[in-house]
């Protein structure tokens, strides 16, 4: 359970709440341009891991143990994560530095991720994997909103003021006129990863080895060939990861722009980003426990369905909300210099929409990797976890690029985040033909 909480805060502090609205606002020419240059980044390291997953967790079935391709992948997370402290503004290399050190500290991250998701049936009995899947995700949030409150009271100052949520000096002499504890939340991320992620290595049981590297290299693509071959028997695996595919491409996309629409729509800086993460934190926490009480009460499935629904009319609502205007045509006042925070009415509605669909977000993932354990064969878990992988992340690259190509096009932000609803309708269209158990 602790793997989640060990690699949250890089989904939470990089790729959400922090650094990503810090580029797009201060590092990018302009948020715009940020926005487009995120998604092209997160794209290109999807196709990467789309094209490879699979085949690693293929190898990793026929070897056997799934801990050391976790240490492996764990150091480029690490050292991605790490460099994007020196993603400095004004700097001529940042923005390339920033994009690359993403893209591989995300690399890792999701490689690493495949693996310890593989090794969830081997730990305890069936009947209990939503329990264990929901309450590593729920961990994992708590993880994230300790590692948000650390950010924003010591370490990220604003750069009017200079100071701290808690009005302290930020530690470690922290610049907030260079963006010093955004750019901070990097190596924080890798820090916590490191220190969080050692129980797994040290206490939770692995497989035994099976045979060497190179017959598990020509053994392990073989069985992937077999498997793809033989998709037609699996076939409810294969309407599932077809959803999977569908419905977990908007939502990277979703999580992805979520801080780097509010950062260009309404101008919140890191203080207000990171209050809006530590709600979203909140609310995903109560929804992934919950939620894994209710994936084993009435099965995944239900559960997924029903997230999505909620994403659709949550996204819609969003998609009405601008700066001075609430339900498209409803007008507000928009935010005032000087004002408290969150004080304009589109702010608040920003808010409310936002811990809706982190209760939510948390109940989806969590019983989706549930639902993929029920409909996997046992004998070849991490080949599917790989497939899982390669669905969470072959058109991975499609949402996030659909979103930097229309934004390019129409120069709007709100008008980039649109297309995000067509892949939770079409991920719930294709759930319906799923059945909850093994063919």
């Amino acid at each position: 359970m602790l793997f989640d909480p060990a690699a949250q805060p890089f989904f939470t502090l990089v790729t959400t709440f922090v650094f990503a609205p810090f580029l797009a606002s201060r590092v990018a020419s302009d948020p715009a341009e940020g926005q487009a240059l995120w998604g092209y980044a997160t794209g290109a390291a999807g196709l990467i891991i789309a094209i490879l997953s699979p085949v690693f967790g293929a190898i990793a079935d026929a070897a056997g143990p799934r801990k050391p391709w976790i240490a492996g992948f764990s150091v480029l997370l690490v050292a991605g994560s790490a460099a994007l402290w020196y993603a400095v503004p004004g700097e001529p290399d940042a923005v390339t530095i920033a994009l690359l050190a993403f893209a591989v500290g995300t690399i890792g991250a999701e490689f690493a991720t495949v693996f310890t998701n593989a090794m969830m049936p081997d730990l305890v009995p069936e009947e209990k994997l939503g329990r264990l899947s929901g309450i590593g995700w729920g961990v994992g949030y708590i993880g994230g909103l300790i590692s948000l409150v650390i950010t924003l009271g010591l370490l990220a100052g604003r750069p009017e003021t200079g100071r701290t949520f808690f009005g302290l000096v930020p530690l470690f002499g922290l610049d907030p006129a260079t963006g010093g504890g955004d750019r901070a939340s990097g190596p924080f991320s890798a820090i916590w990863y490191v220190v969080l992620v050692l129980p797994l290595f040290l206490f939770t049981p692995d497989v035994p080895r099976r045979m060497g590297l190179g017959a598990a290299l020509r053994t392990g693509l073989a069985d992937l060939a077999a498997t793809l071959r033989s998709v037609r028997r699996h076939a409810n695996a294969a309407r599932y990861l077809a959803a999977n595919m569908v419905y977990t491409d908007g939502l990277i996309a979703l999580t992805v722009f979520g801080g780097i629409y509010a950062a260009g729509t309404f101008g919140w800086n890191a203080v207000q980003l990171g209050l809006f993460g530590i709600l979203l934190t909140i609310t995903g926490t109560i929804g992934a426990l919950s939620g894994g009480w209710l994936d084993d009460w009435l099965g995944p499935k239900w559960v997924v369905q029903v997230s999505l629904i909620v994403f659709i009319l949550a996204s819609l609502a969003i998609l009405s909300i601008d700066v001075d205007h609430v339900g498209f045509i409803f007008k507000v006042a928009p935010p005032a210099p000087g004002e408290s925070l969150f004080a304009a009415p589109g702010e608040k509605a920003y808010l409310v929409l936002g811990a809706v669909i982190g209760a939510v977000a948390g109940p989806l993932q969590a019983a989706s990797r549930t639902l993929m354990v029920r409909v996997a064969p046992r004998e070849r878990m991490t080949q599917f976890f790989g497939l899982y992988a390669l669905t969470g992340k072959a058109t991975s690259f499609v949402a996030p690029g659909l979103v930097a190509i229309v934004t390019d096009w129409s120069q709007s932000q709100r008008v980039g985040i649109s297309v995000l609803v067509l892949f939770f309708a079409g991920g719930l269209w294709l759930m319906g033909r799923v059945r909850p158990e093994r063919d």
